[in-house]
């Protein structure tokens, strides 16, 4: 699910900050951006995420922020300083007066020569703060993204009744197929003029052939334990994403078992009808956690 969540602690040498965002992945994907002095802490980081993310992509930038209290030098390079004067003595021997003369400016300007040291940031001093930071950024992200669960489950509690609708009326055709079957082998009977009586053994038997084939009373008692399934993830809290993508995949074999079996356009036209109903919910499934 989609969420951001931002966090921030300090001490009187230090400001750690943290943000987190997600967007919607079907695996877990970890991007975290840390000062090359903490990388030593991202698998601390990444294990922590990961004991509460299942999907998604979840950035985490690290942002820390020397205070007052920290030093710095200015350290300047003075062989490279006097490696560029040499080379600019040597552009004017060979291209004459054509050239500005050299200023000490020039060297501002010169990678390398003037650099700024921060003072070593000990981890120790950063670990507690980062710790806080991580915290409520976290927090954060979780409040936002169970405001974002909370419209999920209730938009997918009603396309879940619209699907059990069309399985409704899927159960309300199943009964009429066989009675529809007999009805028109009696006319087919009728226009070839064949004289058998409906209680004939042969007939009884092609009814019986025919009936068993076209049982789809199994797969609507799975549809259903699918459906009670369904209802008791919408009513947990832990991540049910990967759970409910798979009952989509048991629900939608049903369905392909029920139109094949069925031979009947009323049954088919309402597999169709609920193939996209569970579409639908499966598109909403690959943005639960």
């Amino acid at each position: 699910m989609t969420g951001f969540g931002s966090g921030e602690a300090s001490s009187s040498r230090l400001k750690i900050s943290v943000e987190m965002a997600s967007v919607n992945r079907k695996q877990a994907e970890l991007v975290i951006n840390l000062p090359r002095t903490l990388a030593s802490l991202e698998p601390r980081i990444r294990a922590g995420i990961l004991e509460v993310f299942s999907r998604g992509r979840i950035t985490v930038h690290v942002g820390v922020e020397p205070l007052g209290g920290a030093r710095s030098s200015l350290q300047v390079d003075d062989q490279l300083a006097t490696e560029y004067h040499q080379a600019f003595q040597l552009l004017q021997q060979i291209w004459g007066g054509q050239m500005v003369p050299f200023q000490a400016a020039d060297l501002l300007r010169a990678p390398g020569v003037f650099t700024v040291k921060e003072e070593a940031v000990s981890l120790h001093d950063v670990e507690p703060l980062l710790e806080d930071a991580l915290s409520e950024a976290f927090s954060r992200l979780l409040d936002m993204q169970n405001v974002e669960g909370a419209r999920l489950r209730a938009d997918l509690r009603d396309r879940l009744e619209a699907l059990r609708g069309r399985v409704g009326e899927i159960a309300g055709q199943s009964p009429r197929v066989k009675e529809r079957y007999r009805h028109q082998l009696q006319k087919r009977l009728q226009d070839l003029s064949v004289n058998l009586q409906m209680d004939d053994e042969r007939l009884l038997r092609e009814f019986a052939i025919f009936a068993e084939r076209c049982d789809i009373s199994e797969e609507l008692t799975r549809l259903d334990s699918h459906f009670g399934q369904f209802q008791r993830y919408f009513d947990q809290e832990d991540p049910m994403g990967r759970s409910l993508d798979f009952l989509c995949q048991e629900v939608n074999r049903e369905l392909n078992t029920i139109g094949s079996k069925a031979n009947d356009a009323v049954i088919a036209h309402a597999v169709v009808e609920a193939k996209t109903e569970l579409e639908k919910i499966r598109e909403q499934v690959q943005n639960v956690q």
